[in-house]
């Protein structure tokens, strides 16, 4: 029976797939998470129902899978050997019209997580779990190269910074992050809280 599936699976191609994810990440911006259906997505990119359940299991697994793939880069895969390059690297890899479009559909699926449990858990299992876990790599080759104190209380709230530098520049100021306001918001506050200088 795994083999069967696994050839199912392996039937659609990458460049297929990448169509299907950019279609679902289209028709979650037009209509949001909890109005997309399977039936419109299969609609949408031509494809039967029983192909998309077969293949993602479900809306929740589709779309966090379609929000991964539209990520231009994984955290681990930077290294630009210090930790002022590496987050400045993260933040280069989106432009700003990107990181508005990317940002409103985060707070979107953000709000709907809070009362849908398979969302949450796929967002967690395939987005924040190996998101943290980059970001645990950066500050570990950090603390390697004896930029940060492995005792830094800041440490385990870098997340905690970065996410609140992208909501309170959208909530409190009603305004989309920009490449800018961030790079700022790391020499100025993140890095300094990790005892790192930006001279």
């Amino acid at each position: 029976m795994a083999e069967v599936a696994t050839t199912r699976r392996s039937r659609i191609t990458p460049e297929r797939e990448a169509e299907l994810y950019e279609a679902v990440l289209e028709l979650l911006r037009e209509v949001g998470y909890d109005a997309l259906t399977m039936d419109a997505v299969a609609t949408r990119t031509r494809s039967s129902k029983a192909t998309l359940y077969r293949q993602w299991g479900g809306k929740a697994d589709l779309v966090v899978k379609a929000i991964r793939h539209g990520k231009p880069f994984s955290i681990e895969e930077i290294d630009t050997g210090s930790l002022r390059g590496d987050l400045h690297a993260m933040l280069a890899a989106e432009d700003d019209c990107t990181m508005e479009r990317n940002s409103a559909l985060m707070r979107g699926v953000a709000m709907v997580m809070h009362h849908n449990p398979d969302l949450r858990e796929a967002f967690r299992n395939q987005l924040l779990d190996p998101e943290m876990h980059g970001l645990r790599a950066v500050l570990q080759r950090a603390i390697e190269r004896g930029e940060v104190r492995p005792d830094c209380p800041a440490l385990e709230f870098l997340v905690h910074m970065m996410v609140g530098g992208f909501a309170t520049r959208a909530l409190l100021e009603e305004q989309p992050p920009t490449q800018a306001f961030l790079t700022s918001y790391v020499d100025a506050v993140v890095l300094p809280a990790l005892g790192v200088s930006t001279d």
